[in-house]
């Protein structure tokens, strides 16, 4: 068994060296039927969620639009399996397994010993992980010829909506906090606490930020991604002591601040992964979501699909940044008219600068492409 992942998790995401691109490798054609496009109508995808479920609101949710989008535009066909407990994982995948899935995913770091083992033993099949690479026991990087990882470098985009969340705090302190300390969380509280840092460095100002210490890689944890009470409890205590932005990075957990929000006046959320204002979940507190911090899941998930339907699956590992359109930050939405046009202005040129490298941001999180 591997260490506990918790102790691994960063040192594989800070080890791991990806290539920028790769050519896809030269698989024969698929053996079923194919499509107009080439793709083959017999193709299986399937996928697996983690605790959080299919209306999380999030991460789960936006792959699960993409497991759906594939089946209505490419025709083939899909099953997935919805994990309420962490426990299940194992028993998903090789239910899986067992239905002749071509493709399937794992959506989130806690499946990747379950979704790395079950690449191990199927060697005829082809996985894929959202949000973790993987290793071994030891915590080093490994490549499985049969597994993509899939990865987002959303500190660029957090560093985005942090300076965003510095220039709109009426009480000069903001926060965040997470659901646990996977590198898929830690990674948006890192780029937050450095946006708010650029934003003081620009201005002169002293915004302070709860709940995380980049330096020391600590910070507020919920504990788990189920429980929107333990969001709403975590927000209060943020709002007890002056904040007024908050960014929760743990699924449906968020939930919980947008009702805190919604019992205060003048508080602002963060959402993640998925624009949180275009959730039906979220429809009755939108007037709180000053933006999100976008991972384009759906996307990747259904170009995978789609490439691998094609007989073109590629281990390579994907990597959405602000420069491919993999990650970025949300419309304003209700608070368009209240963003000033300069701190609006000053956000598109930091995006520029990122994408550039005239900006460099960094996480110990972030995935190395080079």
């Amino acid at each position: 068994m591997k260490k506990p992942i918790y102790a691994t998790a960063g040192l594989a995401a800070a080890a791991l060296v990806l290539a920028a691109c790769g050519a896809a490798p030269e698989d024969e054609d698929p053996a079923g039927d194919t499509g107009a496009e080439g793709i083959d109508q017999d193709f299986m995808a399937c996928m697996i969620s983690d605790e959080g479920g299919w209306h999380d609101a999030s991460f789960n949710e936006s792959g699960y639009e993409g497991l759906t989008r594939a089946a209505a535009e490419l025709g083939v066909s899909i099953q997935d399996a919805e994990s309420t407990d962490p426990a299940q994982y194992a028993g998903n995948v090789d239910a899986m397994v067992q239905e002749g899935c071509d493709l399937t995913f794992g959506v989130g770091f806690a499946l990747e010993d379950d979704i790395q083992a079950g690449a191990e033993t199927n060697e005829d099949l082809n996985f894929a992980l959202i949000d973790s690479a993987f290793s071994d026991d030891e915590g080093n990087p490994v490549d499985l010829p049969n597994a993509k990882p899939v990865l987002f470098n959303t500190h660029e985009a957090a560093y985005l909506a942090g300076y965003l969340a510095a220039g709109m705090t009426e009480t000069g302190t903001v926060g965040t906090y997470g659901g646990r300390p996977f590198p898929s969380v830690t990674i948006f509280m890192d780029g937050f606490v450095d946006g708010v840092a650029g934003y003081n460095d620009t201005h002169g100002t002293d915004v302070e930020v709860l709940g995380w210490d980049k330096e020391s890689q600590n910070g507020s944890m919920t504990g788990d991604f189920e429980n929107p009470e333990n969001g709403y409890n975590t927000t209060q205590q943020f709002i007890s002591d002056g904040a007024d932005v908050i960014l929760p990075v743990a699924g449906p957990v968020g939930s919980g601040s947008l009702r805190a929000a919604d019992e205060h006046e003048g508080i602002m959320v963060i959402w993640v992964d998925a624009d949180g204002y275009e959730q039906p979940d979220n429809e009755a507190y939108g007037q709180y979501i000053l933006t999100s911090v976008l991972k384009m899941i759906g996307n990747s998930v259904f170009d995978t699909i789609e490439a691998a339907a094609a007989g073109e699956f590629d281990p390579t590992p994907y990597v959405g940044t602000l420069e491919n359109g993999g990650v970025d930050i949300a419309p304003y939405h209700e608070f368009e008219d209240q963003v000033p046009d300069e701190l609006k202005s000053e956000i598109d040129e930091l995006r520029e600068q990122i994408i550039s490298g005239e900006l460099q941001v960094d996480s110990p999180s972030a995935v190395e492409i080079g």
